[in-house]
């Protein structure tokens, strides 16, 4: 790391020590400033290993500091963010707006409607986050209703109905109801048929491209202007299955010469041959379209606030041609951009996920690399953390970005005071792979705690006497010391590890570099993180811990332990730093 570097890093990482401290009202933690650090500048990251220790001083010097010194401090540096955790001090507890007449109805409800081809990304959780929080603000009602009327283009997967509901669980919310609109076929033809008699849908078998020519020159195509009776048996002959995909259609009369060419004349039903895998619902081959469906079980299920993408609008004014035809009113309507996730390789897509599990470049939605729900519950990031962040982002008609430092950050002020600390030495050349010592001299074990804020909880006992391990970039020079964390100071001498003493002042005077380390005969452990997995050793109080169990390795970051064996290979994943 050159000096230009270190002392943007420093500059970068006092800003975020005084945020963090002036927030909290407390001293800042090393730790709790790395995520936004590394968060906010990317560049930082190849060189994480040093980061530590390059902050822990101006961390220090920020600690130093009083109250009104460390504001002052921020307000030189970064006026725009004191300027907004002064405006949180000023009681802005909700970051989403008020609902549009929520005090019109007596009960706010509103729903998810999710389509499920398969388990949630993280992009999908933004809608059951920000709805769930609405339930809550105005003591409303949360429904979830799956939209699986595409047996084809968009074709349910079985076992993604749970793992949806899985995922809403694991945000923290539970819908007052469930539906799936397949098992409401026969619903969408009752209004169908009384749509026919109202004159406002007529069957067409003009071919797609022929239709959207007429369409899109503002005419008429010769189906229009069908007699009831002959679209009432066309429509009957469609619920019977008698044609072929693509053969009938059902369109809403709507304007054929209205300025926007979407709104004329849409498709309201249409033929599919591929069988639903529900097999309640794998006798329909008359499928209604998704704004025809939708529409219909808004009003029926008593929706009176819907959020959905500003890309949408179109469906709100196909929809009201429908709800004018019945003379219901519509639904309150909230438009928003789109989220788009950082730090991610892989495309936020359901089919780009499926994708590639099925070519085995993932492990399954639940691989540490795919940005989906399932994978960060895998790695032990809390619900609450990513919903936190989610409302943060509001309702802006924008696109927003979300930055995954941000539900870390929210994540690390849930679970830091209760998680706790261990050693883990990675066998990997991005560390330098793992080097053995034997100690000479020197106690028998180390004895870290289990929490530096919280020493009533007591030390751990991680024995030396088969000799310890440590990653090859913290070995030392010949000659030069090393501090060995939780154990004391040793020197680098013929090949191993001649023990010291214990005078902190090696650290805070000297300069003596602090590192992690574990015994040789260790647990092995491979851990499993977004940039691949790694393997190495840990401290034997690690199979004390069980699955779901949430640790912070030293130096690297929280994880969570997945399987113990104390006979081959454990297993943990990485949440984060």
């Amino acid at each position: 790391m050159d000096d230009a570097v270190r002392q943007r890093i420093e500059e970068a990482a006092e800003t975020n020590a005084l945020l963090n401290a002036v927030k909290h009202d407390s001293e800042a933690q090393v730790g709790a400033i790395m995520g936004p650090l590394m968060g906010e500048n990317p560049e930082f990251r190849e060189y994480g290993d040093q980061i530590p220790g390059v902050i822990a001083p101006v961390v220090d010097r920020v600690n130093g500091m009083d109250a009104a010194e460390r504001r002052d401090r921020l307000e030189e540096l970064a006026p725009e963010k004191l300027a907004e955790l002064e405006a949180e001090d000023e009681g802005e507890d909700h970051p989403l707006p008020d609902l549009p007449n929520a005090d019109e109805y007596d009960t706010v409800r509103m729903r998810v409607a999710p389509n499920p081809n398969g388990p949630w990304h993280i992009g999908h959780a933004r809608m059951a986050a920000v709805i769930g929080t609405y339930k809550d603000r105005y003591d409303g009602e949360f429904v979830c209703r799956f939209d699986d009327t595409d047996p084809e283009t968009k074709r349910p997967d079985i076992e993604a109905y749970d793992a949806i509901l899985d995922a809403i669980d694991y945000l923290g919310f539970e819908p007052d109801d469930v539906f799936k609109a397949s098992d409401r076929v026969e619903t969408y033809y009752e209004y169908a048929r009384e749509l026919i008699e109202k004159d406002g849908a007529y069957t067409c078998s003009c071919p797609q491209g022929e239709f959207s020519d007429l369409k899109n020159s503002g005419e008429a195509c010769p189906h229009r202007e069908k007699d009831a009776e002959t679209v009432r048996e066309e429509f009957a002959a469609m619920v019977d299955g008698e044609y072929e995909s693509g053969e009938m259609v059902l369109r809403v009369r709507t304007d054929i010469t209205h300025k926007n060419p979407a709104l004329r004349d849409f498709v309201a039903f249409r033929m599919i041959g591929t069988p639903h895998p529900r097999e309640t619902a794998a006798d329909y081959r008359c499928w209604p379209m998704l704004d025809f469906q939708s529409g219909v079980d808004d009003h029926l299920l008593g929706i009176t606030h819907i959020i959905r993408g500003i890309d949408l609008q179109d469906s709100a004014k196909r929809q009201q041609f429908v709800y004018d035809y019945f003379g219901w009113e519509y639904p309150e309507v909230v438009h928003w951009g789109h989220v788009q996730v950082d730090e991610y390789d892989v495309k936020m897509s359901t089919s780009t996920i499926a994708e590639l599990i099925a070519d085995g470049e993932l492990d399954g939605w639940d691989d540490p690399r795919a940005p989906t729900v399932a994978s960060l519950k895998r790695r032990g990031i809390r619900g609450q953390a990513l919903v936190d962040a989610m409302v943060e982002l509001g309702t802006s008609t924008s696109n927003v970005d979300l930055a995954m430092s941000s539900v870390y950050s929210n994540n690390r002020d849930l679970i830091d005071d209760e998680t706790d600390r261990a050693f883990f030495v990675r066998d990997d050349d991005a560390h330098g792979g793992l080097v053995e010592r034997q100690i000479v001299g020197g106690p028998d074990a180390g004895e870290p705690p289990y929490h530096p804020d919280f020493e009533e909880r007591g030390r751990r006992e991680i024995p030396v006497a088969a000799g310890v391990v440590v990653e090859g970039d913290d070995l030392p020079g010949h000659g030069e010391r090393v501090w060995l964390k939780g154990y004391g100071c040793v020197r680098h001498t013929r090949d191993a590890f001649e023990y010291v003493g214990d005078d902190i002042s090696a650290v805070r005077e000297e300069g003596v570099d602090v590192v992690h380390w574990a015994p040789a005969d260790g647990p092995e452990l491979r851990l499993r993180t977004m940039d691949g997995d790694v393997t190495g050793v840990t401290e034997p109080g690690f199979l004390d811990y069980g699955a779901d169990d949430l640790l912070q390795f030293e130096r690297i970051g929280f994880v969570r332990v997945d399987s113990v064996d104390a006979d081959g290979e454990s297993v943990t994943y990485f949440a984060h730093p």
